[in-house]
């Protein structure tokens, strides 16, 4: 016997499907009524955005260029409003709260932004939450224009950092706003060799900032994981200039370095840091000899009194400093058989200026000390000679002017006028002398004065 509503083969009939079908709807309807409402689509968020003169509380300008963001980095990717701005995701209500949660770009760039956390910019901020220290949009631009730093139009393009650096880290304003002492850095580094390679010549391999400090993770200098610590100086430097590195390595400063001696010179010491100067201008030639003696103080002293030294104080040029004749980068001590100054080589290396040299010629010795007779004997020697001789002179000639004065003095009282040197002076109130010439005599001219006799 079949039941009602059955059909044959245990088939569910038409009753039974409406059934299902009612509880599978009802399901549904109670699941989408607990759902969360669709978050807002890009169309929703610029129907207020749009508007550019939009503002939030505070005067803060919310505004959004749909061109810019299309053309941002973003905008390409095809990245949504909510992507970034993920607590807008669940607001249903608008215009929605102004306290919204930050935007975290670590979310997407992870590496970028641990780097920048431990860099100085992101410890200051975290020190202070009111910091003006760089956050990703200072350095890449607004937050819905951000290009890539590949985009001639990026603030943070090989060619346009300097001046993004420069807003902070430049002039008075900045300076003072932000609690740094950097100064004038960035106008400094314009005018440098490197400043113009860069923004004059348009050079793509010129460094910029971040060349040098790094691109997130900025560390401060007095940091050993900075670029720009002293013992990383080299290597940041020998990044581009590989081939003065290796030499540099190879002579004493580097070798000091590599000990661990930091007060020995490293590439900022002699160029400077922001201000590098081409090293064949003649200021920098003349200005080199004292960054070496801020180091080397005795050498030069004895440098600056010997001829080189005193042509170089008046300003000549063609004359040797330190770099002529110890060298450049690899500096050698005079011992060692490299050196430009060990006694094998000094023919060649004051040959250079000198073309006549020898071995007599070199017994010349620039940094002659002459309060040192076993240095240089010849030049203690003649130096006391010369003090005792100047001495003398001016003693003898002294004692003589004292002699001499007090009887000037007394001949002027008594006679009114100098005493001619050799004579007596002259009698008192005489008068014009008697004349003693036959001329002065007779009046006239030739025999008798020319005058008639017997008339």
């Amino acid at each position: 016997m079949c039941l009602r509503g059955s059909s044959r083969g245990g088939r569910p009939t038409g009753l039974r499907l409406a059934v299902t079908a009612a509880a599978v709807l009802a399901i549904g309807l109670a699941t989408a009524a607990h759902a969360s409402p669709a978050a807002p689509t890009d169309a929703d968020c610029m129907a207020c955005h749009e508007d550019p003169s939009l503002e939030a509380e505070g005067g803060r300008k919310v505004g959004v260029s749909a061109p810019a963001m299309a053309a941002s980095v973003h905008g390409q990717a095809g990245l949504a409003c909510v992507d970034c701005h993920a607590a807008l995701a669940a607001v249903s209500d608008f215009p929605h709260a102004e306290d919204l949660a930050k935007v975290d770009c670590s979310g997407c760039h992870p590496d970028a932004s641990a780097q920048h956390d431990a860099g100085v910019h992101g410890q200051a901020a975290q020190k202070s939450p009111g910091s003006t220290a760089a956050a990703c949009t200072d350095c890449h631009g607004g937050p819905h224009e951000i290009r890539s730093p590949k985009d001639a139009l990026s603030p943070a393009y090989h060619f346009n950092l300097p001046a993004t650096c420069g807003r902070c880290h430049g002039g008075a304003d900045g300076v003072r706003a932000t609690e740094l002492g950097a100064g004038e850095a960035p106008a400094a580094f314009h005018d440098s060799i490197h400043g113009r390679a860069l923004t004059g010549s348009g050079l793509i391999v010129a460094p910029n900032c971040a060349t040098c400090h790094g691109h997130h993770e900025i560390r401060a200098k007095g940091d050993e994981q900075s670029r720009v610590f002293r013992a990383n100086v080299p290597a940041t430097c020998g990044a581009c200039h590989a081939g003065i590195r290796s030499r540099y390595d190879e002579g004493v400063h580097g070798a000091a370095i590599r000990s661990g001696n930091l007060a020995a010179a490293v590439c900022s010491d002699c160029h400077q840091a922001h201000g590098i100067e081409a090293a064949d201008l003649p200021s920098w030639r003349l200005d080199v000899i004292r960054e070496c003696g801020t180091c080397h103080e005795e050498s030069f002293r004895t440098y600056r009194d010997g001829f080189h030294g005193q042509a170089s104080a008046l300003g000549f040029t063609r004359v040797a400093v330190c770099a002529d004749c110890h060298g450049a980068h690899d500096i050698h001590p005079r011992q060692d058989p490299r050196s430009q100054v060990a006694p094998a080589r000094l023919v060649s290396t004051c040959g250079q200026c000198h073309p006549y040299a020898n071995e007599n010629f070199v017994q010349y010795d620039p940094h002659a000390e002459p309060d040192d007779p076993e240095r240089s004997a010849p030049v203690y020697y003649t130096d006391r000679f010369m003090k005792i001789l100047l001495g003398g002179v001016f003693a003898f000639f002294g004692v003589h002017t004292a002699l001499w004065f007090p009887r000037e003095i007394v001949a002027r009282r008594r006679h009114g006028r100098p005493v001619p040197v050799g004579g007596a002076p002259p009698p008192s109130g005489s008068g014009p002398a008697a004349p003693t010439g036959p001329a002065e005599r007779g009046g006239g001219a030739g025999p008798g004065g020319g005058g008639r006799h017997g008339d």
